[in-house]
């Protein structure tokens, strides 16, 4: 679906005229974009100058993170920008190749930890195709859940940071207000609200507690109320849409040169979601639309999330509806612990128990790939076993990472204040980056 661009708004930009006296310079919409009926005149036009380089980051709250922009600028215009990274480096897929299988899930959460949940399902649907097991039917609903409450974080986050990185207070005030109910309904179920580590190799940590599905119902009836708000107060707003219109444009061409995925790519008019196009965990028998931008700027990228919101929503009404009885965990003692009141009183299971958790269960030789449709684009891990308990190779296709290299392309020609709002549309993590 084609996301909404009318803008129906008079637009105004602040000019000072020869005499240093301000005047209104009125803009105009053609096809969606802003663009000025008459430019202010230039006090100095023949003034030179040598270009100048500036740091912004690593330690900056515009960065998101521990990046590093070194912008060349001619005036206020950035003329060359290259970013570094490594600042964060963790070293996370080394460090899997000594841990089991399990015990790399915690690694997972510390990626991109606006998407724990997701990540956490990512990974094991790795491991399940490398251990040939195939989940049940109430497991594979409530990761959808998970899933779809990890996409609505990591929105929710990425509106409200955006909104100050712009100048606007009160919806990032609505968005983190709404990340808390859903943080509240991460933590009954998984005791932990950033980092869950919710899932486990053919299963999950546990069940959703009593009365845990009607406090999910009462967040999806509500939510909707605030989406209409954020949209109501940004989505025409002449500040916002001047701030953001025509801004690190990304043809479709180019997006899809540059590797993009998520709503980067998704705004720039490529309806790709892996959702869609390689389904996992049955997602191709839910009814939902994979919105789409026609400019491919930084404000069709804020069109974009926010009907992606409303379509994660529109999933978890289905979910609620289908989510079936049944063990949440499979029936194969090579991955799933023993219930503990057996492994206390049965010799048997208390070996199970010991042999499961000190050596940890050993998938067949074998290599798997799995993507994800991740908030911020395209999530995959790649794993290779040798038969032990330990993969010899784990490797991570973070979109992060990927997206964040189009930032050079995006931010040449913009004023140096643009560079924030360009900066901000990506959606970056440095966890997921840096990894």
């Amino acid at each position: 679906m084609a996301t909404k661009r009318t803008i129906e708004v008079e637009l105004s930009t602040t000019g000072l005229d020869r005499e240093g006296r301000p005047q209104r310079v009125p803009l105009v919409s053609e096809g969606g974009v802003a663009v000025a009926l008459e430019a202010p005149p230039a006090l100095e036009p023949d003034l030179g100058g040598e270009h100048m380089l500036i740091n912004i980051g690593p330690q900056h709250p515009a960065t998101h993170g521990v990046l590093r922009l070194v912008l060349e600028l001619d005036g206020e215009t950035v003329v060359r920008c290259i970013p570094h990274i490594g600042y964060l480096h963790c070293g996370f897929e080394k460090i899997g190749e000594y841990r089991q299988y399990n015990q790399i899930i915690p690694w997972t959460d510390r990626e991109d930890y606006l998407n724990s949940m997701g990540n956490n399902v990512a990974f094991v649907l790795g491991c399940e195709r490398l251990f040939g097991v195939e989940i049940t039917p109430r497991c594979t609903v409530l990761r959808v859940i998970a899933m779809e409450l990890s996409r609505i974080i990591s929105h929710l986050v990425w509106m409200g940071t955006t909104s100050i990185d712009i100048g606007a207070f009160t919806p990032f005030l609505w968005s983190f207000q709404e990340r808390e109910n859903v943080y509240r309904l991460l933590e009954a179920w998984t005791g932990a609200r950033l980092t869950t580590s919710g899932t486990r190799v053919g299963g999950m940590i546990a069940d959703i507690p009593d009365g845990w599905l009607d406090d999910l119902k009462n967040f999806v009836r509500t939510f909707p109320r605030t989406l209409d708000e954020v949209d109501a107060m940004l989505t025409r707003h002449a500040i916002w849409v001047g701030r953001t219109v025509g801004l690190g444009a990304m043809s479709a061409d180019e997006a899809l040169n540059y590797g993009l995925s998520g709503p980067m790519l998704r705004a720039s008019g490529v309806a790709f979601d892996v959702r869609k196009d390689f389904p996992y965990l049955d997602y191709e028998t839910y009814d939902f639309e994979v919105p789409v931008g026609t400019q491919g700027d930084v404000y069709d990228r804020y069109l974009v999330r926010l009907e992606e919101l409303r379509q994660s929503v529109r999933i978890l009404e289905q979910a609620i509806a289908r989510l079936p009885d049944g063990p949440v965990n499979v029936d194969d003692p090579r991955l799933i612990l023993p219930p503990k009141h057996k492994a206390t009183s049965e010799m048997e299971s208390m070996i199970h128990h010991f042999k499961l958790v000190m050596e940890g269960p050993r998938p067949p030789i074998g290599e798997a790939y799995v993507p994800i449709e991740s908030p911020k684009g395209e999530k995959g891990y790649y794993m290779v076993s040798d038969g032990t308990s330990k993969p010899v190779r784990w490797r991570i296709r973070p979109p992060s990472f990927v997206n964040l290299s189009a930032i050079s392309k995006m931010v040449e020609g913009h004023l140096l204040s643009d560079v924030i709002a360009i900066n901000a549309s990506i959606d970056i993590v440095m966890g997921e980056i840096d990894r």
